[in-house]
């Protein structure tokens, strides 16, 4: 992304724009993810002798996953053809999430940190088009407060 500042107020608007969506993808491959690390989980849990998870699915994906964005939700469509919903979908084709039942302990361990991993990067992924999207936004609001951009224009 070029310089916030350099940048007319329609660059900004549609740069803005374009990482809102994919920060839209993301945060909605990541919790595709979150729910099948919970089904994983679950599966381990239980044949390690605890509770069965997996027999309560609306309890397991009800838990909360901590705090989320302070940002306001918008509405995500995400085609499957989407290069990060085939990567996922790649990964739990290899490693057997589709037979969690019939997979050994060990598999399940090497699903849970395939998963994990997938997770994670794709939180450290978010926060940063977090940090471009409120840079834009930032610069946004600097041009309203110092009259540089018309405000019913930004909004349009």
């Amino acid at each position: 992304m070029s310089d916030a500042k350099s940048m007319s107020l329609p660059e900004l608007r549609e740069a803005r724009s374009r990482l809102n969506a994919d920060e839209d993808a993301v945060s909605f491959v990541r919790r595709l993810t979150q729910g099948r690390l919970d089904l994983v989980r679950a599966e381990l849990k239980h044949r390690r002798g605890g509770e069965d998870d997996t027999a309560n699915l609306a309890r397991v994906f009800g838990q909360e996953h901590g705090g989320g964005s302070n940002r306001p939700p918008r509405d995500t469509e995400v085609p499957v053809g989407h290069p990060l919903v085939i990567a996922l979908e790649k990964i739990c084709e290899e490693l057997g999430f589709g037979q969690l039942r019939t997979l050994q302990v060990a598999e399940l361990e090497a699903l849970e940190v395939s998963l994990a991993t997938f997770e994670r990067e794709r939180s450290e992924e978010r926060k940063a088009l977090f940090s471009s999207i409120d840079a834009l936004t930032s610069e946004l609001v600097s041009r309203i407060k110092g009259g540089g951009a018309d405000v019913d224009a930004m909004f349009q």
